[in-house]
């Protein structure tokens, strides 16, 4: 079977009632190496705080384990919430990656907080508003050009004779589209919860696309939630966990990864129906043909390059299942 389109997976490190923190991160290991024989192309970290049942609040701690455990895949960020960091500090640590694992790294930046305000006030993160400068600062750190005059010009930058890794920019409302083109960058849209349309975002991102000797031509990758079971029926009770969960965060309680038994005895108040009714929207859950039928009308939908999974499940044997599953559907290559 040809493959239809490049695959790649997307790890929060979920926690699960029933498990500890330590189980989810043994976790993070199995499923890069599984990622990596099923031949998946890359395996990206979110940076989130502050949340009970997501575990992935370092990157770059779970990018080294995952590059040092695996072949081929290509290990990074998806992404970098650049308000949280001191951009010289970024690209130390993203220059030190790229040396110990050359060419399997991939630096994903987002502008978004990834946590809740008191979180974020607690990490001293600098806010949104401040992304271009910030990120003009990474750049600039990165190709040691602030100018004669300025005062960053007389800092060495190390490790050097290292460049970062290949950036790209993240997106979940098309704002930062433009933005990747001009800088001729990689573009990931959040479709796994943004209700705003990728198409245009890829559109404004190919218009303004400028190649270079890391991109020679645009690369729109789409983010999508998926739950995968050998029948449909088995996948929409397995998503019982993704729902709940979703449901309890929003309402402002939080809590590990509820299990799918949980899900299907809660009493679920309006609300939290409201809540799930209106995100699951955005999920692809089903048998491996519903989910592979599914995907491809969203890659014709959009014209993305690449399909980054991510799966929500409260079983590790079963988010596992769910990947391998969706692996042979769409007849990747694995790699040994």
């Amino acid at each position: 079977m040809t493959q239809l389109i490049p695959l790649s997976l997307q790890d929060l490190a979920p926690v699960s009632e029933g498990t500890s923190t330590e189980e989810a991160f043994r976790q993070t290991v199995e499923l890069a190496r599984l990622g990596d024989a099923l031949g998946y192309q890359r395996l990206w970290y979110a940076e989130h705080h502050g949340m009970p049942s997501i575990a992935s609040s370092s990157p770059e701690v779970l990018i080294a384990s995952a590059a040092a455990n695996t072949r081929t895949i290509h290990v990074g960020s998806g992404g970098v919430m650049l308000p949280n960091h001191v951009p010289l500090r970024v690209v130390e640590t993203y220059r030190t990656l790229a040396g110990l694992y050359p060419d399997r790294i991939d630096l994903g930046i987002g502008r978004a907080g990834g946590s809740d305000g008191r979180t974020l006030q607690a990490l001293r993160s600098f806010g949104g508003e401040h992304f271009s400068e910030q990120l003009g600062e990474l750049i600039a750190w990165d190709n040691e050009d602030f100018g004669s005059e300025h005062p960053f010009s007389r800092v060495h930058v190390v490790p050097s004779g290292v460049r970062l890794p290949p950036i790209w920019l993240l997106g979940s409302s098309g704002a930062s589209a433009s933005a990747a083109g001009s800088l001729g960058v990689g573009y990931a849209f959040a479709a796994h919860f943004s209700h705003t349309p990728a198409a245009p975002a890829f559109e404004a991102y190919r218009y303004a696309f400028r190649a270079n000797d890391i991109f020679e031509k645009p690369h729109a990758l789409l983010c999508v939630s998926v739950v995968c079971a050998p029948t449909d029926e088995e996948a929409l009770y397995l998503s019982g966990s993704q729902a709940l969960s979703w449901a309890l965060f929003h309402s402002g309680q939080v809590r590990k990864l509820v299990s799918p038994e949980a899900a299907a005895a809660h009493d679920y108040s309006e609300r939290e129906r409201d809540i799930i009714t209106q995100q699951s929207a955005l999920w692809i859950i089903g048998s491996p043909d519903t989910v592979r039928d599914q995907i491809m009308a969203k890659v014709r939908e959009t014209g993305a390059n690449e399909v980054m999974i991510t799966t929500t499940m409260h079983s590790y044997a079963h988010r596992q299942r769910s990947y391998r599953l969706i692996a042979e559907a769409f007849g990747l290559e694995k790699r040994g």
